[in-house]
């Protein structure tokens, strides 16, 4: 993965709903079958694997994220109530080969990741060698125009005075692909039963102080890290809450879901 900068992770598992409930459509998508093993591909605190695990009562999950402290609070919350079930486990998927997992999986389930990894190619590669014979990748994360009114404003910040100097090294830390181009680098490992599409997810963030706490824990905590200065990170903060309030309607973020679906042979 691109990013650098540590999750707040006991923060996240409170401002994280927009991802509960996208994460419970997308479970609502797994096909119907028998799952002796599972793979949560990204599984930050632990709510969707918490879902994952009910949902599919007879698999074992694997809960991988590269950030340790999501999956010290997903440990803390679901490893007891779930004993051998469920383990967890530090995976860096932007860097990780087959080798380095033991397991392979009848499904590998993810919510709210992908974006965070730059090459889908090789991603879709390494999910694909962690897949039995007939088993299913079902996931999201944003796609496409996702957030674009967000991150055109940040743009604009990001190049004013204030803020130039901390961003004159900036690469961005996600990438959006739209559903044809995702379904062709499915295509290329060896998916088949290709399902890909883009879903308008408007999302309500209701006050000022919520949309704040999303800003600063989930959306654009790369460009807080990247800034440095407490008082400079608050004056970004404040101007992207003052943006989102005087749009109509005020607090709303423009997400964008990608929706992925895919088979490995039988053969």
């Amino acid at each position: 993965m691109t990013q650098q900068a540590a999750w707040n992770a006991e923060h996240y598992h409170v401002v994280s709903r927009p991802h509960e409930a996208w994460g419970s459509k997308v479970l609502g998508r797994i096909p119907t079958g028998t799952y002796r093993t599972a793979m949560d591909a990204g599984c930050g605190t632990g709510k969707i694997t918490k879902a994952l695990l009910d949902l599919l009562p007879e698999a074992t999950v694997v809960a991988v994220d590269y950030s340790a402290a999501m999956l010290e609070v997903a440990r803390a919350e679901y490893a007891e109530d779930y004993g051998d079930r469920v383990r967890f486990r530090q995976l860096d998927l932007s860097r990780a080969t087959a080798a380095d997992v033991p397991e392979r999986f009848d499904l590998i389930f993810s919510t709210a990741t992908f974006h965070w990894i730059h090459d889908h190619d090789r991603l879709f590669r390494l999910l694909f060698d962690l897949l039995n014979p007939g088993g299913w990748l079902v996931a999201q994360c944003g796609g496409g125009p996702n957030l674009a009114e967000a991150r055109r404003f940040a743009n604009e910040l990001m190049q004013r005075a204030e803020f130039a100097s901390a961003f004159a090294q900036w690469n961005e830390p996600w990438i959006y692909e739209d559903d044809v181009t995702t379904a062709q680098q499915l295509a290329a490992p060896g998916f088949t039963e290709i399902e890909t599409d883009l879903e308008a997810q408007p999302t309500d963030m209701h006050d000022a102080e919520t949309y704040r706490q999303f800003v600063r824990t989930v959306i654009f905590r790369e460009h807080l890290a990247a800034i440095g200065n407490p008082d400079q990170q608050k004056s970004f903060v404040e101007a992207m809450v003052g943006h989102a309030g005087g749009q109509t309607p005020p607090w709303q973020l423009d997400y964008w879901r990608l929706n992925m679906r895919a088979q490995k042979p039988l053969v």
